[in-house]
């Protein structure tokens, strides 16, 4: 169970994250009210401008918001100061706006496995996994460790994973597991250069991540 701490906070010097398109605009510009409603066109289902948004973002541990998907029946969280922004194909995104290799993106498929281990051992699905979703066909991947853990009686396999592009390599870990007719995926990563300096953060997030009956 996650206890809140409270934290003095000053008002003066906190702002909600905003959520902004990637690819909005030039980076002079802010994301303002038009493209707020660009990205309520292009996905019809993400509302920005309402108040009522399923998730709601909460100060847990500290230096971590969490995140709660209602309609999804997930949680998880990220570290303070990560941007949500949306990504086509992705459930939720957010990333840090200086490092965009730090970031934890969920993605939500139907299955009718109702567990994960019908995929195989951790270390089976994993390896498919980097090398036909998680990372580009173009980039090298290597599993390094696979795991499973187990919350509330469902089995979560945990993957971690380097994949190498021409100009950097992205150290990851991805969490996977099954209930709810879905299968969930969330994935964290920082660049290799970084991975020392981030890697307890990243794996706050993924052992943070947690599905519940929607």
């Amino acid at each position: 169970h996650t206890h809140v701490h409270a934290t003095p906070t000053f008002s003066c010097c906190t702002r909600r994250p905003s959520s902004f398109l990637v690819q909005a605009s030039s980076s002079e510009d802010r994301p303002g009210r038009r493209e707020m409603l660009a990205v309520g066109l292009v996905f019809p289902s993400v509302s920005l401008l309402s108040q009522s948004s399923v998730s709601f973002a909460a100060e847990t541990t500290k230096g971590f918001l969490s995140v709660l998907d209602k309609k999804d029946g997930y949680k998880f969280v990220y570290p303070f100061g990560w941007q949500e922004v949306v990504i086509e194909g992705q459930d939720k995104v957010f990333k840090d706006v200086i490092e965009p290799l730090e970031s934890a993106s969920v993605t939500v498929i139907p299955t009718s496995k109702e567990d994960i281990r019908d995929f195989g051992s951790p270390q089976e699905l994993g390896e498919t996994l980097i090398k036909k979703v998680l990372a580009p066909p173009s980039q090298k991947t290597k599993l390094i460790e696979a795991t499973e853990r187990e919350v509330d009686g469902k089995a979560y396999y945990t993957i971690e994973f380097v994949a190498k592009a021409p100009n950097y390599t992205r150290h990851a870990l991805s969490t996977i597991t099954i209930g709810n007719g879905k299968f969930y995926t969330l994935t964290t990563g920082a660049n290799e250069r970084r991975w020392e300096k981030m890697k307890d953060k990243l794996h706050t997030v993924v052992e943070s991540f947690t599905i519940f009956n929607a």
